[in-house]
């Protein structure tokens, strides 16, 4: 029999509290006793719904923060369909990272579980999301005949994304957004037509 309605439920309470308190501390240091105390789960109730014990629940917990790395970038993410739209999502970007600064929940994370098979499962499917969001956003803008139809979304879309990974693993090191924003003004200005890259943004 699969899981309950109350257990899925249940399960998620576990793997959000344990999310919340990671934020502020690092995955090392987290027992199960911790994860108890903070959910108010039984010892039973924890291995009922994560039998791999604490590396089981880390990577359930990686997989919530990989799917909080793209809903903090909703709706903008979702809906690039306008210069004034990737400018929307350009700033929520450079804000989440500003305010996540050096710590990263889940690189930390990953960390901690990167031997586990699903580790990277984790991070290609999060970055196989975010591209298709980009990629599909530019394709949107050249159905409107706003950027060169004969430009590859793909190959962009992931530019794009490399350079604002770049841009965060500088922000982390140095606490400086000021390559992220280089990185997401240049890779949003190369997708406009040449003729008019100096001219007034379009809305």
């Amino acid at each position: 029999m699969g899981i309950t309605t109350k257990g899925r439920a249940t399960r998620q309470r576990i793997v959000e509290g344990a999310a919340v308190h990671l934020r502020g501390t690092e995955p090392g240091t987290l027992t199960l006793d911790d994860v108890r105390a903070i959910t108010g789960t039984s010892k039973g109730q924890l291995f009922h719904y994560f039998p791999g014990g604490k590396e089981e629940l880390l990577l359930a917990v990686a997989r919530f923060e990989a799917d909080r790395v793209l809903d903090d970038q909703q709706p903008h993410l979702g809906a690039l369909t306008s210069w004034a739209a990737w400018r929307r999502w350009r700033d929520a970007v450079v804000a989440r990272y500003r305010a996540q600064g050096a710590h990263c929940p889940l690189g930390s994370l990953l960390g901690q579980v990167h031997s586990t098979p699903g580790a990277a499962e984790v991070v290609s499917t999060l970055l196989g999301q975010w591209e298709g969001h980009l990629r599909r956003g530019i394709e949107a803008m050249q159905a409107r005949d706003q950027v060169d139809p004969a430009l590859d979304a793909g190959r962009h879309a992931a530019a794009l994304l490399a350079g604002v990974q770049g841009g965060v693993q500088v922000l982390r090191s140095t606490g400086s957004s000021r390559h992220l924003e280089a990185a997401l003004d240049l890779g949003i200005e190369a997708l406009r037509p040449p003729r008019t890259r100096e001219g007034p943004a379009d809305p």
